[in-house]
């Protein structure tokens, strides 16, 4: 069996609700899509649910080659992106393309994802997180009730400029998946807008009224002296990861002590790197959380490892021209039996999509830059940004 073919294809598109944080509170619903397919002289095509600019570049690497040895064709990968390093598009490229190597060996397999990954079941625990700060109370606590309803007993809020609506928030949170267990784990995620010291006071702040399973990217993602000193101050756990690249950039965390919990995603260089900070991790005795992705379709990995948490489900509705064979039951992940990753594309919707997009280019969307006053104040949205609207 050889690769005969890479393409993609990519879309604009409006997900069901915003999403937003402390860097960009308003939130933003303008995303874009795309799908990375590898091709076999078998008929048998590996799809991935995300694509880059940089894919092309690497696919000559492909063609030609055994899809099956994932691994060595992501060495080779890593290996050619060697002088620039394993940065931004070229990292996006690399794990659009891992993943779809995954989905097609799994195909090849004729078994779902999970099952070539070694997992016993394919399930894994699932944690509520709106990406919520531009929602109201009310939207709020639907979303959690509704997370609640489907079993879920933890969730996490977007927190940082304002800590009454912060407490109050957490609150509504708490009350909703209480109707799961009395209980239930609560996190919050600041997302490296706080210096540690900013940190250390807010979360003591927190701790006073609520009992927190984790903190997330309470400081700057390779401060390590910053992370291990909030980690040393607090009761609850540093959780940290999501915008690293791959093991080299974990290492330095791990070995001085400055996570707690290891954040793992698509973006750790794709399933290859997840797995690789992953069983990392394990020799530290440290968990890992699966951080969200669209279908969560990285829950076929979070299922294979033995020191998986729980996984982010975030249901903005971007799944607008694809469904993955997965739902969410008793507060876990199921995963069906679908081959590979169990994508199935609507054709005539992701057809629209790709006309809308050429026929009514819209402008490129801005730089999701960090919040004026990071680390060294917080600035609350003011009456004159919820007018002006997301910028």
């Amino acid at each position: 069996m050889r690769i005969v073919n890479v393409s993609q294809r990519s879309y604009r598109y409006r997900s069901a609700r915003k999403i937003g944080d402390a860097n960009w509170p308003l939130g933003f619903d303008d995303m874009t899509g795309g799908f990375t397919f590898i091709e076999t002289d078998e008929g048998i095509t590996g799809v991935a649910p995300l694509g880059g600019s940089a894919v092309p570049s690497l696919a000559p690497l492909l063609i030609g080659l055994d899809p099956r040895g994932v691994v060595g064709l992501w060495q080779s990968m890593i290996a050619a992106v060697f002088k620039g390093g394993n940065e931004g598009e070229w990292k996006a490229a690399i794990s659009a393309l891992d993943i779809a190597l995954w989905d097609l060996k799994a195909k090849i397999n004729l078994e779902p994802l999970w099952k070539t990954l070694g997992a016993l079941d394919g399930r894994c625990k699932a944690y509520a997180s709106g990406i919520d700060m531009c929602l109201t109370d009310a939207e709020l606590r639907a979303f959690y009730r509704r997370m609640a309803g489907r079993g879920v007993d933890a969730g996490k809020l977007k927190v940082g400029l304002d800590m009454d609506a912060d407490l109050r928030r957490l609150a509504i949170v708490q009350e909703e998946l209480s109707l799961v267990q009395p209980r239930p784990s609560l996190m919050i995620d600041s997302n490296e807008y706080w210096s540690p010291k900013q940190a250390i006071r807010a979360i003591r702040q927190f701790e006073e009224r609520f009992d927190l399973t984790w903190v997330e990217e309470p400081a700057r993602r390779w401060d390590y002296r910053g992370l291990r000193k909030v980690s040393q101050s607090v009761r609850a756990a540093v959780a940290t990861g999501e915008n690293l690249n791959d093991a080299s950039d974990f290492s330095p965390l791990i070995l001085n002590e400055a996570v707690d919990v290891v954040e793992i995603g698509m973006g750790t260089t794709g399933i290859t790197g997840a797995l690789q900070v992953a069983h990392m991790a394990a020799g530290f005795e440290l968990p890992v959380a699966m951080m969200n992705c669209p279908g969560n379709v990285m829950a076929h990995v979070a299922a294979a490892l033995p020191n998986h948490m729980m996984m982010e489900v975030v249901e903005a509705g971007r799944e607008v021209c694809w469904h993955a064979d997965n739902h969410i039951e008793n507060g876990f992940i199921v995963l069906g039996d679908s081959p590979g990753l169990g994508i199935t594309i609507d054709e005539e919707k992701l057809a629209a999509l790709e006309r809308e997009t050429q026929e009514h280019p819209r402008s490129p969307s801005p730089p999701r830059s960090r919040r004026r006053g990071a680390g060294l104040y917080a600035v609350p949205v003011t009456e004159e940004e919820r007018q002006l609207g997301p910028r």
